[in-house]
């Protein structure tokens, strides 16, 4: 199992906004985290979550396939070829001229 590590006074990094409750308590040990790691709470719970995601091996793996099944180009075959106007027109008349029994 990979160990946590904080840089203390790490670079402010780009942010998407992303509305949540967090715990009391896990407010505090937030509070308390970024005072000790010199860090803005918003770096340290980017890290935290990228740990953790990182740690979960099933979502690693469903992760890994949804890439892998996207780069895979879907084929289904060949293509059949387009009619074009001339050959449907013919096709029209060849039907309307044939006698029916």
């Amino acid at each position: 199992m990979s160990k946590f590590k904080i840089e203390h006074g790490a670079s402010r990094i780009n942010l998407v906004l992303l509305k949540t409750n967090i715990e009391d308590t896990i407010s505090q040990d937030l509070d308390l985290l970024a005072t000790w790691s010199d860090n803005d709470r918003k770096y340290l719970v980017n890290e935290l979550l990228r740990f953790a995601l990182t740690q979960e091996e099933d979502f690693q793996r469903y992760k890994a396939s949804l890439t892998a099944n996207a780069a895979r180009p879907v084929t289904t075959g060949e293509i059949p070829p387009v009619a074009t106007k001339s050959e449907l027109a013919s096709t029209a008349n060849t039907a309307r001229e044939t006698p029916r029994s």
